[in-house]
């Protein structure tokens, strides 16, 4: 079955930086485009970033854009976000999705990110 498996969340101060991993199986990766999105405590599902599959181009939310990178391995069937000069607006549950937009056709269980001093 499709499984997506987030990891690299934890605790960064402000200004510090996390790179998030997601390990995709269970489907053709390199088929299809993927996405980095994130929920807020008492807020919404917030899509961040997306990559094209077969690494063709990369797209940004602007709360994002120029911080975070989000890229893909797939040799490794792995899907990236490094995140550089983190605020504490970025604190949330980060997850991996299949797909460029929601609804998204899969979803990770998502890897807490806290943004504290």
């Amino acid at each position: 079955q499709v499984q997506l498996v987030e990891s690299g969340g934890g605790l960064a101060q402000p200004g510090g930086s996390l790179r998030l991993s997601c390990a995709a199986s269970g489907f053709s990766f390199t088929s299809y485009s993927m996405s980095w999105a994130r929920q807020a405590p008492g807020k919404g599902l917030e899509w961040m970033a997306g990559i094209w599959s077969g690494d063709r181009g990369t797209i940004y939310a602007d709360s994002v854009k120029g911080r975070f990178t989000i890229s893909r391995d797939n040799a490794k069937n792995t899907l990236y976000l490094q995140m550089n000069s983190l605020k504490s607006e970025d604190t949330a549950l980060y997850y991996c999705a299949r797909g460029l937009k929601p609804p998204f056709s899969a979803l990770g269980q998502g890897t807490q990110v806290t943004v504290s001093s």
